[in-house]
């Protein structure tokens, strides 16, 4: 009697279905679902969440190509001649033309202010309220031996509440050296972004930045800045970049000058090479005699450095880097951790109350390796083999190569960005 009368109710409840339940391979239409007072009592969630870390290897190929021969380096990409920088410049200027997305205080209105006065117009502050303008600080860069009439690309950003400055155009600007006293460009000019933003109360969407900008060929140099090829003792100086400057690098610039034209350099230090110009040379040369010098190749010496940026996990190593015997032991720990809370819903009629159940799943993993021999390495094709051979990510090796350096076991300048 109780399998007939499952068995009825069982057809019942399937006459009730929909064509895709009755396509259901799973369905089973003898499960007899509860019923109170002819209310189906709902059905609690069983799914469940997961955290899954995984160690993806995008390695390509073991080695690159070799070199078919020397790698020599010009001197004018070790280092620059004195008196030939590139100098900035700045001011603060005033951007109008906006579409309501400008600044908003105090400051903005007593710019309009000082415009307008300009134009013989006299108003008061309190009698702006345009959010049409936004007051910005305008940047160039001027290049060495630039003369005035130039035209020069111009850096503008907002230094107050402003939204954007999509559309603005830049009021003429006067831009000055450091101390602001003397004048050696102007700026003006429609702003270009590469931005924009679109969107609601509910949803934008925003694409690059929209509070600095760009205005091509907008700046005019208005003064020539002072440089000097030649000092009045006759002599001109070369000066190696940071990152290459060494006693070697100085050595082999001076040795190879004084090749094309004997006695006339002496390194000074690691940084500095000092270049006398020939009797025979006139004023009128001395550019055709500085380009000979700055084309001179020499094989640069290496410096055994690390470059490690942090946020990336990117690690670049020189050829000089050395590593002598010790031994390493390196594991890992990882942690998954899910989070799946369900609703918990009352049978229908009864007294209970809804509930959030929480439901959560921690997983923790220590990895356990042996101890590693490392024997040393005095190339730098076998400094790579034992970095491979570590099996380490790029992140854990940032900590191995620093414990390693800080042992004594590596040779080399770490330099973490």
């Amino acid at each position: 009697m109780i399998l007939a009368l499952a068995i009825s109710l069982a057809l019942l409840q399937q006459s009730a279905l929909t064509p895709e339940q009755l396509q259901d391979p799973d369905y089973n239409p003898f499960k007899v679902r509860p019923f109170i007072a002819g209310i189906e009592a709902p059905a609690n969630p069983g799914g469940k969440s997961s955290a899954i870390l995984e160690r993806v290897s995008t390695r390509g190929p073991g080695a690159s190509a070799k070199p078919s021969g020397v790698i020599k380096v010009r001197v004018g990409d070790l280092a620059r001649v004195r008196g030939q920088e590139e100098n900035v410049v700045q001011g603060i200027g005033l951007v109008i033309g906006l579409q309501g997305t400008g600044d908003s205080g105090t400051a903005m209105r007593e710019a309009l202010r000082n415009l307008n006065r300009t134009h013989n117009i006299n108003l008061n502050p309190g009698d702006i309220a345009s959010s049409n303008a936004a007051i910005v600080l305008v940047q160039a860069t001027l290049p060495a031996s630039v003369k005035p009439g130039r035209k020069i690309d111009v850096r503008v950003s907002s230094l107050y509440d402003c939204e954007s400055l999509v559309g603005g155009t830049l009021v003429q600007t006067l831009l000055t050296e450091m101390t602001g006293t003397v004048v050696y460009a102007s700026a003006e000019g429609p702003i270009s972004t590469g931005a924009f933003s679109a969107g609601t109360d509910g949803a934008s969407v925003t694409k690059n930045h929209l509070t600095v900008g760009r205005i091509p060929n907008g700046g005019k140099v208005e003064r020539a800045v002072e440089s000097k090829l030649v000092n009045e003792h006759g002599a001109i100086f070369l000066d190696l970049m940071t990152l290459k400057g060494s006693f070697e690098n100085s050595v082999r610039i001076s040795e190879s000058i004084n090749e094309l034209f004997p006695n006339s350099a002496l390194s000074l230090d690691a940084m500095t090479v000092s270049v006398d110009v020939p009797p025979g040379v006139l004023p009128s040369d001395h550019v055709s005699f500085l380009s000979k010098i700055l084309a001179r190749e020499i094989i640069p010496a290496t410096n055994a450095r690390i470059i490690i940026n942090e946020r990336t996990g990117v690690i670049v190593m020189g050829e000089d880097v050395r590593i002598t015997p010790g031994v390493i032991g390196q594991g890992s720990l990882t942690i998954k951790v899910a989070s799946s809370p369900e609703v918990s819903q009352p049978q229908a009629g009864s007294q209970g109350s809804t509930e959030v159940v929480p439901r959560d799943e921690v997983t923790v993993t220590e990895e356990v390796n042996p101890l590693q021999l490392v024997n040393g390495a005095v190339t730098l094709e076998e400094v790579v083999e034992i970095m491979n051979l570590l099996g380490a990510s790029p992140r854990d090796m940032i900590q191995i190569l620093q414990s390693m350096a800080q042992q004594g076991m590596l040779h080399a300048d770490i330099l973490v960005l």
